[in-house]
């Protein structure tokens, strides 16, 4: 079989950033597919089911409920490698024309009180596997090192 495009991206070079992952035409319609990488693959630590999850409940009822992109989300979820989240948006867009949003989206999850929305076993699988304050730990590091100032070289696959 041949390898899928994100198997080519070489993780020995890959920085935590936001990336273009893909462009899927659909119809006459544009899915474009971004890559958060909150942590430098085979070199950091990956992040606990448990954060993981909640920046996924935290991150798609943001993100879904967002006055201007609200209605281009298609998807917000985790890597399988534990090492960051795909966002599908409905729409031709760059990693720069999203940045407002993931520093809106960020500030947002660092600074979360409360509840967690949908954390209930009425409303989730798995309720239980939650970890609000390594989340927000996650976020905030995650914006004060990688988008506060973010370089070209966060935002473009290496080649």
């Amino acid at each position: 079989m041949e390898k899928i495009a994100s198997f080519t991206i070489d993780h020995t070079r890959l920085l935590p950033g936001i990336y273009v992952s893909r462009k899927d035409h659909i119809g006459a319609e544009v899915v474009t597919t971004f890559d958060i990488r909150m942590t430098r693959p085979n070199f950091e630590p990956v992040m606990n089911t448990a954060e993981i999850h909640t920046i996924e409940h935290l991150a798609a009822t943001f993100l879904r409920n967002h006055p201007i992109y609200g209605d281009k989300i298609v998807y917000f979820g985790p890597m399988g490698c534990r090492t960051g989240f795909y966002l599908l948006l409905s729409g031709d867009y760059s990693s720069e024309k999203i940045l407002p949003l993931m520093n809106e989206l960020f500030s947002f999850m660092k600074d979360y009180e409360g509840e967690v929305p949908g954390a209930s076993a009425k409303d989730c699988g798995n309720y239980l596997d939650m970890n609000l304050n390594m989340a927000k730990y996650l976020c905030k590091q995650f914006m004060d090192n990688v988008l506060l100032n973010i370089t070209k070289e966060r935002l473009v696959y290496p080649k």
